[in-house]
């Protein structure tokens, strides 16, 4: 770039000294016209001759500390004084306003050198050593406006990754202590319900009050080896996520235009209608990240699951709650599944040409009850209509 301006420079120079010469050479032009003029009239005006300053002859013709030049009229010589332009001045403003530009330019790109392009080089390796899984890459802190809130967060999302690692480390050892807590406990019921089956395989029991109490004693320890199983179900299928929410106010309109900005646009693109219905702003008891979260997750089904003609949302409000309804065209799902979409890894018979692991309502759910709302789903006019319940503030 610096080239290219010097080469610039060099340039406009060479055109403003062809300037000069051209400009310069008026007052020569001027005096032909004048000694035209004197020769056709006897008399002139300098008025028509803004480049001649004046006119002399006889004795004085060659007494004058300006620039003249001499011209012959008539076999009488004639002293013409001119002013010369200032194209010397003009050329070196010129180069004087080009060298302050220079200056500037040279400022400000050793500037974006030291204050972008020097720090995104010293962190240009920290996403590839994070997707490694090295937790402890170097981050410096930069104090620049351009980059500091930049590596304040890059530090968050380390110290996220980090404090997430642990607790699923964590979590794993209270999951394998859990379990070798529950096996042992199984083992003891287990064991009894084996003895009393074989006493009374092999007719040990001649009583039939003993061998009712016998098959009584079978089925409490049953009891407690379902009791174990749902234990472990429970930890299986629950605690693999976190949700925690932060939970706060927001307006419903600052929500929906996260929405509309993120999905008109490509919807308007795969010829999706897109419609969200006129509500009343209110504000609402929520984690507003979160809720988000919630209705991109329902988008999202309506837009794998639907047939791609249409996506509605609409609004309601009942007992101190806003209602939001997200719903699509073209639903599949049969009415007896419902009960069980909510749950976690479930898919509909819906979901075979479909990529997906079947947590997004579940994550709803979840999410949802932590902010003390609701979900709930339905079947009308073959639309699928998911609605999230939220509790006004």
């Amino acid at each position: 770039m610096m080239t290219v301006f010097l080469l610039l420079m060099a340039v406009l120079n060479t055109f403003l000294v062809g300037s000069k010469d051209n400009s310069e050479g008026i007052y020569r032009v001027e005096a032909r016209r004048l000694a035209g003029e004197i020769a056709e009239t006897g008399s002139y005006d300098l008025k028509k001759y803004p480049h001649i300053t004046g006119v002399f002859t006889g004795d004085d013709i060659y007494r004058s500390d300006e620039h003249y030049l001499i011209i012959e009229v008539d076999e009488t010589l004639y002293r013409v004084e001119y002013t010369i332009g200032n194209g010397q001045y003009g050329i070196a403003a010129v180069n004087c306003v080009l060298g302050v530009l220079f200056l500037l330019v040279t400022g400000l790109l050793y500037y974006i050198h030291r204050h972008i392009i020097a720090p995104f080089d010293r962190m240009s390796n920290v996403p590839k050593e994070l997707a490694k899984g090295n937790l402890a890459v170097p981050i410096s802190e930069e104090k620049s406006r351009f980059f500091g809130e930049f590596t304040w967060g890059v530090n968050l999302l380390r110290e996220s990754i980090e404090n997430s690692r642990k607790k699923e480390i964590t979590m794993q050892k209270d999951k394998k202590l859990l379990l070798l807590s529950l096996s042992h406990d199984i083992k003891t019921p287990l064991s009894a319900i084996k003895l009393n089956a074989k006493a009374l395989a092999r007719g040990l029991y001649k009583d039939e009050d003993k061998r009712r109490a016998v098959a009584e004693s079978i089925n409490t320890r049953a009891d407690e080896i379902e009791r174990f199983v749902s234990e472990i179900t429970k930890a299986a299928s629950e605690d693999f996520m976190s949700f925690e929410v932060t939970q706060g106010e927001a307006f419903l309109s600052a929500i929906i235009a996260r929405i509309k900005a993120r999905y008109a646009p490509q919807l308007a693109m795969s010829g999706t209608k897109f419609v969200i219905q006129k509500y009343d702003d209110c504000i609402l008891s929520c984690d507003p990240n979160r809720l988000a979260e919630c209705l991109q997750n329902l988008i999202e089904n309506a837009i794998k699951y639907g047939d791609g003609k249409r996506i509605e949302i609409s609004f309601d409000k009942m007992d101190g709650c806003e209602l939001i309804t997200v719903s699509n065209t073209g639903c599949t799902l049969e009415a007896k599944e419902l009960p069980q979409i909510f749950e976690s890894f479930h898919r509909g018979n819906n979901a075979d040409r479909v990529q997906g692991n079947g947590l997004g309502l579940f994550i709803c759910r979840r999410l949802m009850g932590v902010m003390n709302g609701e979900v709930y789903a339905d079947i009308c006019d073959e639309c699928f209509c998911i609605t999230l319940v939220v509790k006004m503030a």
